[in-house]
């Protein structure tokens, strides 16, 4: 049996309601439950309410694993009517351990949660089918080797060990090192993987590095089993000891091999200790009044980081009497047991043997960097008399000039240099150079450093900074203080139509207004994108803040002209003052984010303050939120395709396209998750536009490769078929995209059709006059009837799958979808069956004469590229 079979482990959800028990794996990233059928889990039971309950997938912490999450209400945060109870306790939200009890509202829906591990995928679906899964787990446990179910707790520190855990069956088989030792220290037992990696190690005994102190460090920890590091060779592991007092056993797993981790780390904090020194050394070359002490002192600090024997500072100068260029050596620092070596490098002539390569490499501004072993013999000769093994020499220029170089030497060791040892020796080097002039340079550095290079503003470093300076002044004052979050709105927009260069300009300009709407004092910073933050360091009155929110939103009102452009833009404000509820820099920060996202749940252009009611909403929906808000700009939203086919010709004559998230943690998330977020928050706009967008594009590459011409139907949300601009925006993707506007089927459902009939014909006229086709999704889902309908311009009627999925179980349905059928032909409607899934059912639909149907006994939603390849395979038999 493959070994990842083992180690996997299955989530199930055994469920007891009215209609009886079933078990459901959770394989899936998010699930509602509830009464309604459209939930993921249907709950038969009255006192469960239509969406009752959500199941999130949650990493475990500091594991490769996941449980899940249970919490109360449906995905815009509405509590449940009755509750939830999670053994015999109300609660809100839980995170689901082995065998925990879930009971909706009442006694008749109720479920259980099992986290197992050690079955093969035979046996899991075996269980899952199974009539009783307590008896199949039960033989699970209690074969020859007990511990096969793996009991999780997410919320536990030592979820980490679970694969300790899981060991416990399969030893021989586990990938992992596992050595078992007595209390005199004996090696009782090796696995074959700790063979393969320690085979001495029974003969070392207790002095292996794995062994070693193990005794005494069982004994003095407080925790069992705990987790150490050791390092065998040029390798570190961690290691994960339990003792087994019953047995008189210490058993240790290798739980993994973190030596390119802690080399990573190793790396990480030599460029933080270099950074650190660069920043103290050039404070010493900038405070120090004299050059000399500064160079010293910046050379220690440059050596001690770098943990080098020598750290020097080589000059270059014109030797009067031999008329020759020469070096001399003229700062060193050296470690404590290395002997300075100045009296061996004075006036020493460049062109001799010894020194020319380095004149000529660092001349043309390259720098000598390796092992001194590897260097001609004349430049060995020279740098053995200094015990150098290894060697870093970066060049000093001034104005083009080069006029020394700076060298870190290692004496102890031989040693390759990091590129951030290269990149500090280098920044070094342009520090002391500049020392003349170090005032500027610096100045240059830290204004780079503490502004946004784009706009000139102060970056969100410098704005921290400010505001951490605030905020004592405002407290000693008696005053308050503003932080306001400002986000331009349909931004990315502009940038995807127009280019990124002309979205530069335009938040130049936006940076210029928003500082002429600024009082003096207040400081607008470039947080990052389109985000910027205002600090109002003086507030006495609320009314102040108001009055510069309002100016900040009208300055943004008149047009931008840029490029022979005329843009409109507008922002969306969050605002929290210093009280209470936000008392520090951070949570002022926090605040007035959460508060410009229900500005823009607000409509946008508008501004709102934090107050604590808008904490209440669901911490999981708001994190789901705001990724949603990035999902566009991180390439994360896909579109996928369902070809819809003619019953009569078995040919594709139209794709449907669907939209798809595909979270980097989540993973799949599911549409009815997210379309109602976006749809709540205003991003069904702009996720529209782009799905409206790629599908055209799509469709005119289909065309362009030779494909027969087909229709591509997109689904217009109710809030983007109401949108002013909607027909303006259509003949604008329509024109720059190149497909004709016959090609193209736009979608509303039934609902959004009656519920305004006159707005709904206007627009599907001026559509119909463009030559889109019109179409009516999920027909029978909105208690119209067809007398209504045939007011409007529709070309085309699809039947919810509801009823197709009862066609062939219910006559009366069957008699309902064919008298849908004739009415709709009668009107000049070409009719679709959606949801077709049984060849029964495809069978009726042609008996009453349904022209095209689409569902997954022909195909499921596809990625572009699997429907490019159904395009090519053609027509199918029916």
């Amino acid at each position: 049996m493959p070994e990842n079979e083992w180690e996997q482990i299955r989530h199930l959800l055994v469920v007891q309601d009215l209609q009886g028990q079933r078990t459901i794996p959770l394989q899936e990233a998010t699930y509602s439950m509830g009464r309604h059928r459209n939930n993921s889990i249907v709950l038969r039971s009255a006192s469960v309410s239509r969406q009752h309950a959500i199941l999130l997938r949650v990493t475990i912490p500091d594991t490769d694993q996941y449980g899940f999450r249970i919490i109360d209400g449906n995905f815009t945060g509405k509590s449940s009517t009755n509750g939830l109870l999670v053994n015999g306790s109300k609660c809100f939200s839980h995170n689901l351990k082995h065998g925990d009890v879930i009971i909706f509202g009442d006694n008749q829906a109720q479920a259980k949660y099992y986290a197992v591990s050690h079955l093969c995928e035979a046996e899991f679906l075996a269980s899952c089918v199974a009539e009783d899964l307590s008896d199949f787990l039960s033989e699970q446990i209690n074969h020859a080797n007990p511990g096969a179910t793996l009991i999780i707790d997410p919320e536990s520190e030592l979820a980490s060990d679970t694969a300790l855990a899981r060991l416990a069956s399969f030893p021989e088989l586990i990938p992992n090192p596992i050595i078992e030792m007595d209390l005199k220290g004996r090696v009782l037992y090796l696995n074959p993987a700790a063979s393969l990696e320690f085979p001495k190690i029974k003969k070392i005994g207790q002095e292996h590095p794995i062994l070693t102190g193990l005794l005494s460090a069982v004994a003095n920890y407080q925790e069992n089993p705990f987790v150490r590091e050791v390092q065998v060779g040029q390798k570190i592991f961690e290691q994960s000891v339990h003792f087994l007092p019953e047995s008189d056993l210490i058993r240790t797993f290798i739980v993994r091999d973190i030596t390119e981790q802690k080399q990573a780390e190793a790396e990480l904090n030599q460029r933080d200790r270099l950074l650190q020194a660069v920043a103290e050394a050039a404070n010493y070359l900038l405070v120090e009044m004299n050059y000399a002490t500064g160079i010293d002192k910046a050379l220690a600090v440059l050596g001690e980081a770098a943990k080098v024997d020598r750290a020097y500072l080589f000059s270059n100068h014109f030797h009067s009497v031999t008329e020759e260029i020469t070096v001399s050596l003229q700062f060193e620092w050296t470690n404590t047991h290395i002997e300075p070596c100045r009296h061996h490098w004075q006036n020493q002539p460049f062109e001799s043997a010894e020194l020319a390569r380095w004149y000529t490499v660092l001349s043309q501004g390259q720098y000598i960097s390796g092992l001194v072993r590897e260097f001609p013999a004349a430049e060995q000769a020279l740098l053995s008399r200094d015990g150098i093994k290894s060697l870093l020499l970066v060049p000093l220029r001034l104005e083009e000039q080069f006029w020394g170089c700076l060298g870190l030497a290692d004496c102890s060791t031989e040693r390759h240099w990091s590129k951030h040892e290269e990149s500090t020796l280098l920044t070094m080097a342009a520090s002391i150079s500049g020392a003349w002039q170090r005032q500027q340079v610096e100045d240059r550095i830290r204004f780079q450093a503490l502004h946004d290079l784009l706009t000139g503003l102060p970056n969100r470093l410098l704005f921290n900074e400010l505001l951490n300076t605030s905020l004592p002044n405002a407290v000693r004052k008696a005053e308050s203080l503003a932080v306001m979050f400002l986000d331009l709105d349909r931004f990315k927009v502009i940038n995807d139509t127009l280019g990124h260069t002309l979205g530069d300009k335009l938040l130049q300009q936006v940076a210029e207004r928003l500082k002429a709407s600024l009082r003096g004092g207040d400081t607008v910073a470039r947080w990052g994108g389109d985000e910027f933050t205002i600090l109002l360091p003086r507030v006495k009155y609320l009314e102040e803040v108001c009055q510069v929110a309002q100016r900040i939103l009208q300055a943004l009102e008149d047009v931008f002209y840029l490029d022979g452009h005329e843009l409109y833009v507008s922002a969306s404000l969050g605002i929290a003052l210093l009280d209470e509820h936000s008392p520090d820099a951070e949570t002022l920060i926090q605040h007035a984010d959460t508060a410009l996202y229900y500005a823009k749940d607000e409509g946008r252009n508008n501004y709102q303050f934090y107050n604590t009611t808008l904490s209440t909403k669901n911490p999981e929906l708001l994190t789901l939120e705001k990724s949603l808000r990035y999902a566009l700009e991180r390439e994360e939203l896909t579109l996928y395709y369902q070809p819809r086919v003619n019953i009569s010709s078995g040919k594709i004559i139209g794709m449907e396209a669907l939209l798809r998230w595909q979270h980097p943690d989540m993973g799949l998330v599911a549409p009815s998750v997210f379309i109602p977020l976006a749809e709540a928050s205003g991003l069904i706009i702009s996720i529209g536009e782009w799905v409206l967008r790629t599908a055209c594009i799509q469709n005119k590459a289909w065309q362009t490769a030779g494909f027969p011409p087909l229709t591509i139907a997109v689904n217009l949300s109710p809030k983007q078929f109401r949108q002013p601009q909607l027909v303006e925006t259509v003949a604008k993707i329509l024109e720059q995209t190149g497909l004709e506007a016959q090609f193209l089927e736009l979608e509303i459902t039934e609902t959004t059709a009656i519920e305004d009939l006159e707005f709904t014909r206007t627009v599907l006229q001026d559509f119909e006059q463009m030559g889109v086709h019109l179409s009516i999704d999920d027909f029978g889902t909105g208690h119209s009837s067809l007398s209504r309908l045939q007011l409007l311009p529709l070309h085309n009627l699809k039947i919810d799958k509801s009823f197709i999925q009862e066609l062939t179980k219910d006559v009366k349905v069957a008699h309902i979808v064919k008298a849908i059928v004739t009415l709709a032909r009668s009107l000049g409607l070409r009719l679709t069956a959606e949801g077709v899934e049984k060849q029964e059912e495809l069978d009726f639909l042609k008996s009453i004469y349904c022209e095209d149907v689409q569902g997954f006994l022909f195909y499921r939603p596809l990625p572009a590229e699997k429907a490019t390849e159904v395009l090519q395979n053609g027509e199918i038999k029916l």
